[in-house]
């Protein structure tokens, strides 16, 4: 199988994936922290441990930043993403609360946590993959609305 015949979203999410990985060992290996976004955004909104508020509000300018050098250079990509105002802020404010739940989001268990062992950054891995799968299995399968 040679490259060209994989899809090129495949190979995007694959570069993405690795951008993100590499990027967690640096932040890790260099400074001894947990490339967690969730915790990084929580540190700076409650104001804990402000010696470093100016490295997290770089990254988190990056982390919005990149992504809109790279529309401009590339071009945005085609999408599905409803239009619904309230629905999308509904579901930013569901996604926050869960990740307050887990005390992590997606980034920080599944990149950071599982690859250091950790069991709480496993099972809610799995949680949440779980959950993902049941409610696109019933918004398919039973409403029809996928």
């Amino acid at each position: 199988m040679s490259l060209s015949s994989i899809p090129s979203d495949w190979i995007l999410g694959l570069a993405g994936g690795l951008v993100i990985g590499l990027s967690a060992a640096i932040l890790l290996l260099g400074n001894a922290r947990i490339l967690g976004a969730s915790g990084i955004l929580g540190s700076i909104v409650e104001g804990s441990e402000p010696d470093s508020a100016t490295e997290r509000l770089w990254f988190l300018g990056a982390l919005i930043g990149v992504p809109g050098i790279a529309v401009l250079i590339f071009g945005a990509p085609q999408t599905n993403v409803s239009g619904d105002l309230p629905l999308l802020v509904l579901a930013g404010v569901l996604v926050g609360l869960g990740t307050r739940l887990a005390n992590g989001c997606t980034s920080g268990h599944g990149v950071c946590g599982m690859s250091r062992f950790s069991w709480r950054s496993i099972v809610s891995t799995l949680v949440y993959l779980a959950a993902g799968i049941v409610v696109m299995f019933v918004a398919r399968n039973i409403l029809g609305v996928l």
